[in-house]
């Protein structure tokens, strides 16, 4: 995933999404080969030159300033998302980033876990979207992650490959569009990752819905909102869902499944929890399936 060639296509793509009255301009004469604004219309807009603009999509300006970048994000509208995206793409490390070392989930989260566990769905995941712990309620609502091969506890791998689980969610735009957005973001902070480039690999040779938000360029964080679930066992669930980033390791997140109360779907949870009761594995962790039980 080549940094250079990322943040063309990036500033390219944002480009396409504006028109020239968006930001004020006449369309101008003339046949427009590509949609959206020139890079010359950009360049007057963010008070640069045409030149300097070139060299910054084509990764030739590392050290260009705070202003000049977000004077291009104001121009092409960029969420904070975006921002920071743009941001990490335009500015080569001085010295090669070391690749990501293997995250450890610590023993208070498995303890959390395990505390929410008979009330709601809850796990962690890491880079590249790897599954690290889990509670049982998370394994009847989206998946049996203790019965999955290491390598196959993957958010994005399941919510774009896996059958079982593309049927979870009927929303399957706003989905895929989330979890493409998610590995974006991973990307431009590990660009080296070998793992997350065959992972890149084999969602664009199986998956025509990551190859289309890919290209896009989307880029999105995981924050809260809601989720809506076909569930085989209950039914229509909608839940309301938290991602709270630890301190002490910015790229791991907590997600945790409610339900209303006193709503239906709060009953359906409680249904969903009784009928996976006779599970008691409790809390584990990737990769060896460890039982984190009497922790």
């Amino acid at each position: 995933m080549p940094r250079r060639a990322d943040l063309g296509e990036f500033l390219s793509s944002r480009r396409a999404r504006l028109r020239p009255a968006d930001v004020g301009l006449a369309p101008g004469g003339g046949l427009r080969r590509v949609p959206g604004l020139r890079r010359e219309e950009l360049a007057f807009l963010a008070g640069i030159s045409v030149e300097y603009y070139v060299r910054l999509e084509q990764g030739r300006t590392p050290n260009v300033s705070d202003a000049v970048l977000g004077a291009v994000a104001d121009v092409l509208r960029l969420d904070e998302d975006e921002r920071a995206h743009l941001h990490r793409l335009a500015r080569r490390p001085a010295v090669r980033p070391r690749r990501p070392q293997t995250q450890q989930v610590r023993p208070g989260m498995l303890q959390l876990l395990r505390a929410v566990g008979d009330s709601t769905p809850a796990f962690v995941f890491g880079r590249r979207m790897d599954v690290l712990a889990w509670n049982r309620l998370a394994c009847a609502l989206i998946a049996d992650f203790d019965a999955l091969p290491p390598q196959h506890r993957n958010l994005a791998r399941l919510l774009l490959l896996d059958d079982d689980v593309v049927r979870l969610y009927p929303d399957r735009e706003f989905v895929a569009k989330e979890t493409v957005g998610h590995l974006r973001l991973d990307a431009g902070l590990h660009p080296d990752d070998p793992k997350l480039a065959a992972l890149v690999g084999e969602l664009s040779l199986n998956s025509e819905e990551f190859r289309r938000h890919w290209s896009r360029h989307t880029v999105k964080s995981k924050s809260h909102g809601y989720k809506r679930f076909a569930h085989p066992v209950v039914g229509r669930l909608t839940l309301n869902y938290e991602t709270l980033h630890l301190p002490d390791d910015s790229e791991q997140f907590l997600i945790v499944y409610s339900a209303v109360q006193g709503s239906p779907d709060e009953e359906r949870l409680h249904l969903l929890n009784s009928w996976h009761g006779q599970d008691t594995k409790g809390v584990h962790i990737s990769p060896d399936r460890t039982s984190v039980d009497g922790v």
